[in-house]
């Protein structure tokens, strides 16, 4: 299924963590106390896939996260991290959370979850060919990221932009504004982003 606009995927959750992430969501803006109208303002989400996300109806898609991210001031780690129990300092390959976006073809792999008084973490993310993801702006303004291609193809913009990276390509850069993940093909792409929060 496509992607809506406003970042929905319009799937009907089936991740237990998905459910976790939901009522997180709800938790955040009750914090804040914003109204779906404000968190929509601020968001650029329609006030009704907010309510449908909060309420756990949908799935929901990378881009919806990074915009609340955004919003919230938070790494999709974090919010990840903030649905599970208090990470141990070894992350066992089995014990990795995993998020999947079908709707994008993303899937992320949190190699290093943040914890806390640390600003750095690791994230493993395989996209398949023809996925793009794009961010409107980071979840923190500033933040330091790190992309090293593993397998295959990666187009990443930032800005305006774009950089090829190929298989062992580093790229490092400070994120201020919109970022894009495409992989151009002919196979998926692996990498790795290590993130060191300002």
């Amino acid at each position: 299924m496509r992607e809506s606009p406003d970042g929905s995927s319009g799937e009907p959750m089936s991740d237990p963590l998905d459910a976790l992430l939901a009522t997180r969501l709800a938790e955040l803006r009750g914090e804040h106390r914003w109204s779906l109208d404000e968190l929509a303002s601020r968001s650029g989400v329609s006030r009704s896939t907010l309510s449908r996300a909060e309420r756990g109806e949908i799935s929901p898609t990378a881009s919806l996260l990074g915009r609340l991210c955004a919003v919230y001031g938070r790494t999709m780690s974090q919010l990840l991290s903030e649905v599970e129990a208090e990470p141990d300092r070894l992350v066992r390959a089995a014990d990795q959370t995993v998020w999947t976006d079908a709707a994008s073809g993303f899937v992320r792999r949190s190699v290093s979850p943040p914890g806390a008084g640390l600003r750095a973490e690791v994230v493993e993310g395989t996209l398949r060919a023809g996925a793009d993801v794009p961010y409107e702006r980071p979840p923190v303004p500033g933040m330091e990221q790190h992309v090293w291609v593993l397998d295959g193809t990666l187009e990443f913009t930032v800005g305006r932009e774009a950089h090829l990276l190929h298989a062992g390509d580093c790229l490092r850069t400070r994120l201020w504004g919109p970022t894009r993940l495409r992989c151009p093909g002919p196979g998926p792409v692996r990498y790795a982003i290590v993130v060191v929060r300002p």
